[in-house]
């Protein structure tokens, strides 16, 4: 059962990252501090420096030897069954497109599991929940937002290649419409950017140093030297701030604070609190999880998008106007 300090404590997690918040939303609705280049380069700032430092800082306190695999499959299996059915409405259906599948994709998958996740689970379950929760957020910088990165970097990539080539063919005095319709992307050329972009990603490092010091460190019982451990530290502490500062600032310029309407984001919570937890649901009775554990794995799917997912979509410019609403 929930107290009214377990409701205090979720509340006490909270109010920093909507301080945050709402010190971006006034630095423009208000005080006209900040210009929409300040958020481009204050959503860099954190892409590119910060969530690497905290996605390390993350991994690397996980012991790989001690998660929950069955819990972790069940996971695996409910975003499989989220995925197959967005290819198929991305390619057989007419209103299906790539971009909102990217942003669907995350919607179920990036979750507010370290702010708000860890203490409504300490509240309802101590230590298999928080436990849960923890790998659950090891498991999304490691597989989720890897492959939401590379579906990001795929669709600029293809949009690229398709402007420059419509460009091309209209300076050489062909229709522009019909040459951006007959222009199709080769394979080849689209991964050869998106590869080209991801070695450059500092954050496919941090996840892969993260997991490999991680496995060295639990299994031979090494410590990083303190120092080392302060330096990445002062750094992993700003994500959360800056991510949410961002998102005021962003949701100040647009001319609703719900600009993608009631519907989508009507839509978008749909996704993350009953296709999300339904999937891992069904995910879990595969695996055969049971008690504490299918509970805890069935409410941690249902906790609200991460602040990941916003940074994300402002980065590759993939609907961030309704991450930020919902």
């Amino acid at each position: 059962m929930i107290e009214w300090l377990d409701i205090y404590k979720v509340i006490e997690a909270m109010m920093p990252l909507y301080l945050a918040l709402g010190l971006g939303y006034g630095s423009v609705k208000w005080w006209h501090k900040l210009s929409a280049e300040h958020c481009d380069a204050i959503n860099r700032l954190n892409y590119f420096f910060v969530l690497p430092f905290f996605t390390f800082d993350f991994i690397s306190q996980v012991n790989p030897y001690k998660m929950n695999y069955p819990f972790i499959c069940g996971d695996l299996i409910a975003k499989a069954i989220i995925g197959f059915f967005l290819t198929l409405w991305a390619n057989f259906y007419s209103k299906g497109n790539f971009s909102w599948s990217i942003t669907t994709f995350s919607f179920c998958s990036l979750t507010n599991a370290l702010v708000m996740g860890i203490p409504v689970m300490n509240a309802m379950s101590p230590q298999v929940g928080v436990d849960l929760v923890i790998q659950s957020l090891a498991i999304q910088f490691l597989i989720w937002s890897i492959i939401i990165q590379f579906m990001m970097e795929l669709k600029n990539a293809k949009d690229e290649i398709m402007t420059c080539e419509g460009a091309n063919q209209d300076l050489e005095g062909n229709d522009n419409n019909n040459a951006s319709k007959n222009t199709t992307p080769s394979l080849g050329s689209v991964m050869t950017i998106v590869w080209t972009k991801l070695s450059k990603n500092p954050n496919f490092y941090a996840c892969f140093l993260g997991i490999m010091w991680s496995l060295v460190a639990d299994r031979w019982h090494f410590v990083l030297p303190n120092i080392v451990k302060e330096c990445i530290s002062i750094m992993s502490k700003a994500g959360s701030g800056i991510g949410m500062f961002t998102i005021g600032v962003f949701v100040a310029m647009q001319q609703k604070i719900m600009a993608g309407g009631t519907g989508v984001i009507v839509f978008g919570l749909f996704l993350r609190f009953f296709i999300g937890p339904a999937t891992m649901t069904i995910g879990s009775f595969v695996v055969g999880l049971h008690g504490n554990v299918l509970r805890a794995s069935i409410l941690q799917a249902a906790l609200p998008p991460g602040i990941a997912s916003f940074v994300l979509a402002k980065e590759y410019g993939v609907h961030p106007e309704i991450v930020s609403a919902v």
